[in-house]
């Protein structure tokens, strides 16, 4: 996998250019290691007492939105400026409850086409344990500047 210049959407959010998206800021998404040339990404989330259902676990739609966003920018950090990938596919499985705290979640692009990508990853919670593991489909397209 090529390493990409340090510009574009992720960069400029981590260098302080623009701000980070709304939703990162909801799950309270915190970079903690990105490596481009692997097309691998390691990030923590803040699950507040406001994503829990009716038994205090963390509900399920937010923990796959925490994944959409670890293994999005998984892939996002290796392109080049210009170029975004939505989401085409998300495929969640959950493992077990997650409680409210600290959840890290770990990325990977598996394999890369020219448009289309395949990553994976999963949701650790804090003894290390995932509570969710994911695949997802992604399809890079060039952004109007």
């Amino acid at each position: 996998m090529e390493t990409p210049t340090r510009e574009g959407p992720f960069w400029d959010v981590m260098a302080g250019r623009v701000p980070p998206p709304p939703a990162a800021t909801t799950l309270g998404w915190e970079l903690l290691h990105v490596d481009p040339a692997q097309g691998a990404i390691e990030v923590a989330f803040t699950a507040g007492e406001g994503f829990t259902n009716p038994v205090g676990a963390v509900q399920g739609g937010f923990l796959a939105a925490m994944l959409d966003d670890t293994l999005g920018p998984a892939l996002v950090a290796t392109l080049p400026p210009g170029q975004f990938a939505p989401t085409l596919d998300l495929h969640v499985q959950f493992l077990r409850p997650a409680r409210p705290g600290r959840l890290v979640g770990r990325g990977r692009v598996v394999r890369r086409g020219r448009q289309v990508c395949f990553m994976s990853g999963e949701l650790l919670a804090p003894d290390g344990e995932p509570v969710a593991v994911a695949t997802a489909t992604a399809y890079i397209q060039t952004t109007e500047r």
